[in-house]
C-alpha cells in the first residue's frame, strides 16, 4: 500500500505562516521606510551537538519570516570554538535543517571562514585605542570587574599603548603565550550599569585542533565580537536571538558603531520557547547519551530533531508545532500536548489503518475447518475515504484520488487467530465490554464470535481460547482487532513514552540558562557551570517497553516510511535502522490520545492526600518554595480546548487560556467567528499581564471589529496592537481611536496595483534580472512597494501582487 502523500510538500511554500508579531511589525516598519533593500535573517547553530525540537522554533522565526517578507535566508555555523566542534555534527545540523523545508541556496557560511578578518577588525580596535590586551587572571579579572553596586577596577594593563596592545595581540597569535596567559578585551566603560560592557573579553587563546582549519590559530573570537561582525560581513538585517543575549546588545551594538558597518545590522530578542517534560541543554543531552540512559543521539525518546525522524515525526507536524507558539517578548514554556497534537493531526490524515496484536493471545475458531481461509476486503481509511466521486476514484484523507482496490486491502481470516492478551478476560471488571467466557465481542470487519473454551498454564495465564464465529444476527458486546495465524507477520513492537515523568525536570536546576547558552562562548568570566545532576532522578522507567507480537501480511511490500495507524494502538512506522523484511520491527510515533492527562487527574487526589501540611508563617517566610510542576490538562481543561479550537484558536494558545481563569473568563466574552482566533491570541499575547492584574478596561467582544479591520488590510499589525494597548488601558473602544486619530491603513488593491506598476517601470534592469532567475530581487521590489504605498500595504498582498506581476 502507497500512503497518500500529504496535500503539501516540504518546503517553505507550504510552511505555517509567522503570525503577527512584534518582529514583523519592526520588518515592515523598516520595509516601509526604505531603511533596508532586503529582509536578511540568519540561523547560526554551533555545530557541537545535534539540532533538538528547541531550536526548531527559532529556525521557524528566522527562515519563515523572510520567506514571507521576500528576503533572504541564511544558514550560519558558528564554528569559532574548536573544542566539541565537528564535522560530523556541522553536516548532521545542515541535514536535519533541510529535513525540516529550510532551503538557503547558496547562502551557507562557516563563521570560521572569516578568522583572517575578525583579526584584521580585532587589530583596528586596538589601534583606535578601544581594545587592549590584558594579563590578569580569570578569577582576578571578575573581581576587577565589580558588582551590580560596585563599579569596576580598571587592570594594571589597561593603561597599555596602541603599539604594545598590538605587539602583544600580534604574539598571541604567533603562539608564543600558553593558554589563559593573555586576552584581548574590548574596553567600553568599568562603571556601566549592564555588566557586559565592563571590558569584555573579545578574544583568547585555546590551543585545540579545528574541524575546519586545523592548527592554523590558536586564538579564537570570543561569541560577543564574531557574531555582530558575522552579521554584518553577510549583510544580515535582523538578526534574530532569544531573550537571554538581550544585554549581550549593547556590546553589538558598540561594535557596529566603533567599526562603522553601514548598512548595519540590529539585533532583536524574542522570548525563547521550552516544552513540557523535555530538556535541551547539550550537556545533559550528552550524559544522556554516554551513561546509557538512552541508546544513543537518534533514540526516539531524545528531543533531538535526528531522534524525531528516527521516530517517524514528519517535517509537515514540526513546522505546524512551530507555527502554533507564536512569538514574544517573553518566555514561555509549551504545554507537550501541542507538539503531541501536532503530530496526532499531521498522521491522522495520512496513515492508514491496519491491525497488529502486541500482546498475543491465541484463538481457534472451532467452527472453522482446518486449513480454510476467508479472504477479507478492509479500508484503509474506513470513516474518511470519499468514495462517491464521477470518476469512479477514491478520494483519500490526503487529497490524492486512487482506484478503488487502492483503498482497501485483504486480511485473511482463519481458523487460528491471535488477539490481544488485554482484550479477554476470566474476571471482567464491571462493564468490560471485550472478550469473556461465554460471552460475544466482534472481530473487526470479519463477524462475531462467542469465547466457549479456555486454556491456561501452571501460573493460571490464559494460552487458547477456543471459540465459535456465530452469523451477523448474534449480539456483541463491543469490537476488537485480530491478526490471523496462518499469515501473520512476526514484528517486535517499541512502546515509547515521554523520557520524563514530570513537566519540568530541569525545573530545580538553576545551572542550565538556555537551551543552546554555552558560557564559554559569551564571556571570560563565565566558565565554570556544575552540572547538576538532578534532573536523572525524574525519568520515566516506563518510556520504553519492547513487547513481540503480530502484524497484518498487508503491510509486506509497503514502502518502508509508510506510518500506520495500528488500531487502539497507535501510530507505528517501521523502525529505520533495525527493522528488516525479515525481522520486522515497528516503533510507535504517538499514541491515539493523551493518556498522561487521564493518570494525571488519576494521581491528582492522591498527590493532594500525601501533601504536606503548610508551614507556620514564621517559617515559611524563611523557607524558598519549590517550584511547582505544572500539571496536565484536566479533563474539564481538555474539553475547553476542544471548544476554543473549534472556535478557531491556535493549539497553544487554547492550552494556555484553558489553564488561566482570567484568560479564560475574559475570552468567554469573544464572538464568534472569523475573528476569534485573533482575539485570542491577543488574549494570550498581548493582554494576559493586565486581565490577571485586573486592569483591563475593555472587553473580549470589543475587539472584534479591530480584528476585523486588521484581517480586511485596513490597518497594519503595529498599529493594531498600539491601539489595543491603549484601549486596554483607557476603556474606549478600538475603533474610535483608530478614526479619531486618522490611523487606518487601508490600501485598496487598484491602489496597490498601481504602485507596483509604478515601481516595476522605474527598475527595468531589475525586473529583466528578476525573470532571469535572480529571486532575491523580491525582497528589493518588496521595500519598494512598500515605499511607495507609505507603508499602507499589507506585505502578504504585496508578495501576491508582485508576484504575479513579475511572472508576466
Amino acid at each position: 500500500m502507497t500512503a497518500p502523500e500529504s496535500s503539501a510538500k516540504s518546503g517553505a511554500a507550504d510552511t505555517p505562516r509567522v503570525a503577527p508579531n512584534f518582529i514583523t511589525e519592526i520588518i515592515e516598519r523598516d520595509l516601509a521606510s526604505g531603511k533596508y533593500p532586503q529582509v536578511v535573517t540568519r540561523f547560526p547553530p554551533e555545530p557541537n551537538g545535534y539540532l533538538h525540537l528547541g531550536h526548531t522554533f527559532a529556525s521557524f522565526l528566522d527562515f519563515q519570516t523572510a520567506v514571507q517578507y521576500g528576503g533572504r535566508y541564511h544558514l550560519r555555523l558558528d564554528d569559532t570554538n574548536p573544542e566539541g566542534e565537528s564535522v560530523e555534527f556541522a553536516e548532521a545540523i545542515q541535514d536535519d535543517l533541510r529535513w525540516l523545508g529550510w532551503d538557503w541556496g547558496e547562502h551557507l557560511y562557516y563563521a570560521s571562514d572569516n578568522f583572517e578578518r575578525y583579526y584584521e577588525h580585532a587589530e583596528r580596535l586596538i589601534q583606535q585605542g578601544d581594545a587592549y590586551v590584558d594579563s590578569v587572571s580569570a578569577d582576578e579579572m571578575a573581581r576587577l570587574r565589580g558588582n551590580a553596586t560596585t563599579p569596576g577596577t580598571p587592570s594594571e594593563y589597561r593603561s597599555r599603548t596602541p603599539e604594545e596592545n598590538l605587539d602583544l595581540f600580534r604574539r598571541m597569535r604567533a603562539g608564543e603565550f600558553p593558554d589563559g596567559a593573555h586576552v584581548l578585551r574590548g574596553k567600553i566603560d568599568l562603571a556601566a550599569a549592564n555588566m557586559k560592557l565592563r571590558d569584555p573579553v573579545l578574544y583568547r587563546i585555546v590551543r585545540g585542533h579545528h574541524y575546519r582549519t586545523g592548527d592554523d590559530w590558536c586564538i579564537y573570537p570570543m561569541y560577543d565580537f564574531q557574531h555582530p561582525l558575522q552579521d554584518a560581513l553577510e549583510g544580515v538585517t535582523h538578526s534574530l536571538c532569544s531573550l537571554e543575549f538581550v544585554d549581550n546588545r549593547a556590546i553589538y551594538d558598540w561594535l557596529m558603531e566603533r567599526l562603522g558597518f553601514d548598512p548595519r545590522p540590529h539585533q532583536y530578542e524574542f522570548g525563547r520557547r521550552g516544552l513540557e517534560y523535555t530538556i535541551t541543554s547539550k550537556r545533559k543531552l550528552r550524559r544522556l547519551v554516554q551513561e546509557g540512559h538512552v541508546s544513543g543521539w537518534d533514540d526516539p525518546r531524545m528531543p533531538t530533531l535526528r531522534a524525531q525522524r528516527r521516530l517517524g515525526v514528519t517535517p509537515e507536524a514540526v513546522r505546524a508545532f512551530a507555527a502554533q507558539i507564536g512569538v514574544s517578548r517573553t518566555n514561555r514554556t509549551v504545554d507537550i500536548a501541542v507538539y503531541e497534537n501536532a503530530v496526532r493531526d499531521d498522521l491522522n490524515h495520512r496513515a492508514p489503518r491496519v491491525m497488529a496484536v502486541l500482546d498475543p493471545v491465541r484463538v481457534v475458531l472451532t467452527n472453522l475447518p482446518e486449513g480454510e481461509t476467508r479472504p477479507l476486503s478492509l479500508p484503509y481509511w474506513p470513516h474518511d475515504v470519499i468514495r462517491d466521486s464521477p470518476d469512479g476514484l477514491v478520494a483519500l484523507p490526503g487529497g490524492e484520488r486512487v482506484a478503488p482496490e487502492a483503498a482497501v486491502r485483504e486480511v485473511p481470516l482463519s481458523r487460528e487467530l491471535y488477539i490481544e492478551r488485554e482484550d479477554f478476560s476470566l474476571t471482567p471488571p464491571k462493564g468490560y465490554k471485550r472478550l469473556t467466557r461465554g460471552g460475544t465481542v466482534r472481530l473487526r470487519g470479519a463477524g462475531i464470535i462467542r469465547a466457549d473454551e479456555v486454556e491456561t498454564d501452571e501460573a493460571g495465564h490464559v494460552t487458547t481460547i477456543h471459540a465459535t464465529l456465530l452469523g451477523e444476527d448474534a449480539k456483541a458486546a463491543g469490537v476488537i482487532h485480530w491478526v490471523g495465524a496462518a499469515h501473520a507477520r512476526p514484528a517486535e513492537f517499541r512502546l515509547y513514552d515521554r523520557l520524563f515523568r514530570v513537566a519540568h525536570p530541569e525545573g530545580e536546576n538553576p545551572d542550565d540558562i538556555a537551551p543552546d547558552f554555552d558560557p564559554e562562548r559569551m564571556s571570560h568570566e563565565n566558565e565554570a557551570v556544575p552540572l547538576d545532576a538532578g534532573f536523572l532522578r525524574f525519568l520515566n522507567p516506563n518510556s520504553l517497553r519492547v513487547t513481540r507480537g503480530y502484524v497484518e501480511p498487508s503491510v509486506v511490500g509497503d514502502p518502508v516510511d509508510t506510518r500506520y495507524q495500528f488500531e487502539r494502538q497507535g501510530y507505528f512506522w517501521r523502525d529505520p535502522v533495525d527493522s528488516r523484511e525479515d525481522a520486522l520491527v515497528f516503533g510507535r510515533i504517538i499514541t491515539l490520545k493523551d493518556t498522561w492527562a487521564k493518570e494525571a487527574q488519576k494521581d491528582a487526589p492522591k498527590a493532594e492526600a500525601k501533601a504536606p501540611k503548610p508551614a507556620p508563617k514564621a517559617e515559611a517566610s524563611q523557607a524558598t518554595p519549590p517550584k511547582p510542576q505544572a500539571a496536565s490538562l484536566t479533563p474539564e481543561q481538555e474539553a475547553e480546548v476542544a471548544r476554543l479550537t473549534g472556535l478557531g484558536a491556535s493549539e497553544g494558545d487554547a492550552r494556555t487560556v484553558a489553564r488561566d481563569p482570567a484568560l479564560l473568563a475574559f475570552l468567554a466574552g469573544a464572538q464568534p467567528g472569523a475573528t476569534f482566533g485573533q482575539v485570542a491570541s491577543w488574549t494570550v499575547n498581548d493582554l494576559a499581564g493586565p486581565l490577571r492584574a485586573g486592569e483591563m478596561r475593555v472587553t473580549a467582544a470589543d475587539l472584534a471589529p479591530l480584528a476585523e479591520r486588521l484581517a480586511s488590510g485596513g490597518l497594519t499589525t503595529r498599529v493594531a496592537r498600539a491601539v489595543l494597548a491603549r484601549a486596554a488601558a483607557s476603556g474606549e473602544a478600538p475603533l474610535a481611536i483608530i478614526e479619531r486619530e486618522g490611523l487606518g491603513a487601508g490600501l485598496s488593491d487598484e491602489a496597490l496595483a498601481a504602485a507596483v506598476a509604478e515601481v516595476m517601470a522605474a527598475n527595468p534592469d531589475k525586473v529583466e534580472a528578476y525573470r532571469g532567475g535572480r529571486a532575491a530581487l523580491m525582497g528589493f521590489f518588496t521595500g519598494q512597494v512598500m515605499r511607495a504605498t507609505g507603508g499602507k500595504a499589507d506585505p502578504a498582498k504585496v508578495a501576491a501582487a508582485l508576484r504575479e506581476a513579475l511572472a508576466g
